[in-house]
């Protein structure tokens, strides 16, 4: 019994620092107003995937053929506040290919020349802070006019940090409760006139 015991801890401890990398691939036509993307763990395991599209109100997520989730343009701020992103998850990769249309114009090539410039400046920011960071631009031209976009983003983390985001939004949400609880609690023993 005492084995097992040194054993399960000995596992869970490696369990919770082992890296778990999670992969996001993601493909933008923008000519089709699609965003296609899949997320998996260690590119093996596939978590989820499914498309998303702009519509006129705000952006529709088809997870499944039956189910999506709708956001509405005036709610994205408040949305992007409440997945915030804590340090311990790191950017381990991340790949882009940019295809744009139209080969014999000159157009289309200082189109591609003007996203490997920007690209190149982010990514030489990105180095400084994060030089075992992973990144790849690349151009491909087509002969028919489009404007697609591929990446390839991997995420790393632990199941330490894992726990301790979790704990986190927990707590936030235990403190957003108490308050909403103490002011309403308050508004109620007030003396009415």
């Amino acid at each position: 019994m005492d084995e097992f015991f040194v054993y399960g801890t000995f596992f869970g401890v490696l369990l919770f620092l082992f890296p778990i990398f999670v992969y996001i691939d993601s493909y933008a036509d923008i000519g089709g107003n699609k965003v296609y993307f899949a997320v998996s763990l260690y590119r093996v395991l596939r978590v989820f995937g499914g498309y998303g599209e702009l519509r006129r109100e705000g952006i529709a997520i088809h997870l499944t053929k039956k189910y999506a989730v709708f956001l509405p343009y005036s709610k994205l701020a408040d949305t992007r506040k409440k997945f915030e992103i804590t340090e311990g998850f790191q950017l381990w990769r991340f790949h882009q290919v940019v295809e744009t249309g139209g080969a014999g114009s000159v157009y289309s090539v200082l189109t591609a020349a003007a996203i490997q410039s920007a690209s190149g400046a982010a990514f030489s920011l990105l180095r400084t802070r994060h030089p075992f960071l992973s990144l790849k631009n690349s151009a491909v031209f087509s002969e028919k006019p489009c404007l697609k976009l591929t990446t390839q983003t991997a995420i790393v983390f632990n199941g330490l940090i894992l726990l301790t985001a979790l704990i986190k939004k927990a707590l936030e949400a235990l403190i957003n409760w108490i308050r909403k609880r103490k002011s309403t609690a308050s508004w109620k023993r007030q003396p009415s006139n």
